[in-house]
């Protein structure tokens, strides 16, 4: 689930969920873009080679994301509920950044991230105004 500073962007996945008035409460793996694409291109510099998951480390839930955004009001429902409003099933997952965070011993965590490279830009900006 790509995440980025830019609030505006449509496939920003904390812009698409502030869309909704209900969503399931389950946390996920999460990339921050802002925090990882500088890293992929480190990557290319130093031709590593082998599989590592591109994500942060830990889980977030939607709730814990948008308890981050200033006056944002929803509900949760269950997975049975959003089974019945969705065109496509969506996939949960936690995946193992282990190999990523030993390469590159400064990433952050998935909630510190959001912090630092999604939220607090954002309030100097006056986006949460």
């Amino acid at each position: 689930m790509p995440i980025s500073s830019d609030l505006n962007n449509p496939r920003n996945f904390i812009t698409k969920i502030s869309r909704y008035s209900k969503m399931v409460n389950i946390p996920n793996s999460m990339t921050i873009l802002d925090e990882l694409l500088p890293i992929s291109i480190e990557m290319a510099k130093r031709n590593l080679k082998g599989i590592r998951k591109f994500t942060n480390p830990g889980v977030v839930s939607h709730n814990e994301i948008l308890n981050m955004y200033p006056n944002f009001k929803w509900v949760n429902f269950t997975l049975e509920e959003q089974a019945k409003v969705i065109v496509t099933p969506r996939i949960n997952n936690k995946m193992d950044a282990f190999k990523l965070k030993m390469e590159f011993s400064d990433l952050l965590p998935i909630k510190e991230s959001l912090i630092k490279y999604v939220f607090e830009p954002n309030k100097k900006t006056g986006y949460f105004a």
